[in-house]
């Protein structure tokens, strides 16, 4: 999303793109449930995980670590990365409000 296109939206939803962006990915997606069920893991364990180049899957960890979903932590000559908890609950909390807000009872279609 360009900066001047963010132009007359609130904070949160802003927020909520950038955040639906970054996971907007398969790869990121998978990577994440990596994440969650090794609970931290080097680039190179993740890079045996899926069917991408250790560049390409770096690349996406980048993006995820920029929208602050995950973070690293420099461990010798790697990078050990795991998924944020504080971000993690502002975007389950962000999400959830988005989709609670929907009434089935008063759609037009």
């Amino acid at each position: 999303m360009g900066l001047t296109k963010t132009a007359g939206f609130s904070k949160t939803e802003i927020e909520l793109a950038e955040l639906a962006k970054a996971l907007a990915h398969p790869a990121r997606i998978a990577i994440i449930k990596h994440l969650i069920n090794a609970k931290s893991c080097i680039c190179g364990d993740i890079v045996d995980e899926l069917p991408l180049s250790q560049s390409t899957v770096s690349q996406h960890l980048k993006e995820l670590k920029e929208a602050g979903i995950i973070k690293g932590n420099i461990s010798g000559n790697s990078v050990c990365y795991c998924i944020d908890e504080k971000v993690w609950k502002k975007a389950e909390k962000m999400l959830s409000a988005l989709f609670e807000s929907f009434d089935q009872a008063n759609t037009c279609c």
